[in-house]
């Protein structure tokens, strides 16, 4: 299987980038002369995160890359060589040399998709080497990632549709591959961009960012631009010294908001009209430096007052420290207040920006009605999933040569689904799931109108539902190693999340205490289930 030309396929994952005890089961297989048996793994979660009801699958795309590419380099060989017995049979790693993932097939959920409990994101099917040695890096490329995609989709239910939502989180991410994972995931989860110059370029993540403190405390007010002069928006007219302008709109800034001319910092201001001059188009201003009311915000308005003589709109300001609502609306009130002032309209309706820790329950104030804050960038609460470090996704064996195989195990909540399964959302007439129904890949398909008899995990017995849509839940994206349809990209795998989260019902989209989804078993799956259980023949 030929890896595909993609400047990712090897950066998504190594070869290696896995548990040794996959490597010392692959010896063990392959000494039992089982190396070549067809095998199913399914990977799925749990528990949904965060005490919510509902998880987003995302990481697809990246499995897919990494299963293209799979291929254990003779340096790889040379290692696990170093690392296994001595006496190891050389015709093993012979083995380990020719191994690609030709003969892998996966099922799984479309990225964006609603996922609970139970219900599998994917399903790797191929010789049991092989799809033994991919548990550890498809478990790893997974979980992370739709974590991540949760935990913004939370976020992006508190802010509601109309807040902006930066992620700005790489300076606290884990790592770079984290960092990388994290602005990606945020983005399909429904942030609507990233500082992450990096997930720009190689996700096609939209990018925002202007400036930091460092730059403001850098001026002193001493420093002269070797060029302040700016030419007019629409290049008409006679260039323009710009702060010398915004000295002189100083002045009457400073008039109207009653403050003493010499109360705004001047190395701030300066800090203010280099960034103007270098982006006169998008300017914004960064207000907490020294003091918001007394200089961050005359020095932003002097500079803004300024380009908008010229036609030029500066594009809003940022706050990243204090109590950010008061503030928010506080500043909105002067923008009003110097737009009907100086007759600048575009002034009271510039974006305020926000940061500083922002959590969930400080996002729930941000986002109430009348809090005047338009974007609100999020590091560290939504790239490191405080709340819930973990998604805690697990890959167990399902059947080997069509035989159905259980874990039995003491704890019923680790125990396994067996056999090779499809999986179906079940929906009202009004679209919104009803439940997700597990039933081995042999049984026909529930259809839409018809009751059936279901097994929903966790209940004492049965009960009838009758849907009236049926929905397949598992594509088929990777047969025998090839991609049998394209992926979508990222931005249409984010639209499909808000879709499918626009069709859970409310008391599913709760964040705090909500209805528990519903996952359950067909007759005959709860059947075999019994069977194993009681320690019968499958």
């Amino acid at each position: 299987m030929a890896a595909e030309q993609d400047p990712e396929a090897r950066a998504a994952a190594r070869a290696l980038l896995t548990d040794l005890y996959q490597a010392t089961m692959a010896l063990g297989y392959w000494r039992a002369g089982r190396a070549q048996e067809q095998a199913e793994f399914e990977l799925f979660f749990r528990g949904c995160p965060f005490g919510g009801a509902f998880a987003l699958a995302a990481g697809l795309r990246d499995c897919v890359r990494f299963l293209r590419a799979f291929r254990l380099q003779d340096a790889d060989v040379q290692f696990l060589a170093s690392m296994l017995p001595s006496d190891t049979d050389p015709a093993f790693f012979e083995h380990l040399r020719a191994l690609d993932c030709s003969d892998v097939t996966v099922r799984a959920l479309p990225e964006g998709s609603l996922a609970f409990p139970g219900v599998p994101l994917l399903q790797v099917c191929g010789p049991l080497l092989v799809v033994q040695l991919l548990e550890t890096p498809l478990l790893c490329l997974v979980s992370y990632a739709s974590l991540i995609a949760t935990n913004a989709a939370r976020l992006r239910l508190i802010a509601g549709p109309k807040k902006r939502l930066l992620e700005m989180g790489l300076r606290r991410a884990q790592g770079p591959d984290g960092g990388l994972t994290a602005s990606t995931y945020s983005y399909l989860g429904g942030f609507d961009g990233s500082s992450n110059v990096l997930a720009g370029q190689l996700r096609g993540v939209p990018l925002a960012g202007t400036l930091a403190h460092s730059f403001i405390t850098s001026f002193l007010g001493t420093e002269v631009p070797p060029n302040p002069m700016l030419a007019p928006a629409a290049s008409q007219g006679p260039m323009v010294d710009l702060a010398a302008c915004v000295e002189a709109w100083l002045d009457r800034v400073c008039a109207h908001l009653g403050l003493g001319v010499q109360e705004p910092h001047r190395g701030e201001r300066a800090a203010f009209v280099a960034y103007a001059l270098a982006f006169p188009r998008a300017f914004q201003g960064l207000l907490d430096t020294y003091s918001v009311q007394r200089s961050g915000l005359p020095n932003f308005l002097a500079v803004a007052l300024a380009l908008g003589e010229l036609g030029y709109r500066a594009v809003g300001v940022r706050l990243d420290s204090g109590d950010l609502l008061q503030q928010a609306q506080e500043i909105r009130r002067v923008f009003r207040s110097i737009s009907a002032q100086f007759q600048m309209p575009w002034l009271e309706s510039i974006s305020i920006t926000v940061s500083n820790n922002i959590d969930e329950e400080e996002l729930t104030r941000l986002a109430q009605e009348g809090s005047e804050v338009n974007v609100i960038g999020i590091g560290t609460n939504v790239v490191t999933c405080p709340r819930q470090p973990s998604l805690g996704c697990v890959y167990k064996l399902v059947s080997v040569g069509g035989q159905p195989r259980m874990k039995l195990t003491e704890d019923p909540e680790k125990q396994t689904l067996p056999g090779s399964k499809a999986a179906f959302r079940l929906l009202g007439a009004d679209g919104s799931p009803l439940l997700d129904l597990l039933q081995l890949a042999e049984e026909a398909p529930p259809q839409a109108g018809q009751e059936l008899r279901v097994w929903p995990r966790g209940a004492q017995g049965a009960c009838t539902v009758r849907p009236a849509h049926v929905e397949p839940l598992l594509r088929l994206w990777v047969q025998q190693g090839q991609l049998c349809e394209p992926l979508p990209s990222l931005a249409e795998s984010r639209a499909f999340a808000q879709l499918s989260l626009s069709r859970l019902s409310p008391e599913h989209k709760r964040l705090e205490q909500p209805a528990q989804y519903r996952v359950a078993l067909s007759d005959k799956l709860q059947a075999l289930v019994a069977r194993l259980r009681a320690g019968g023949s499958s």
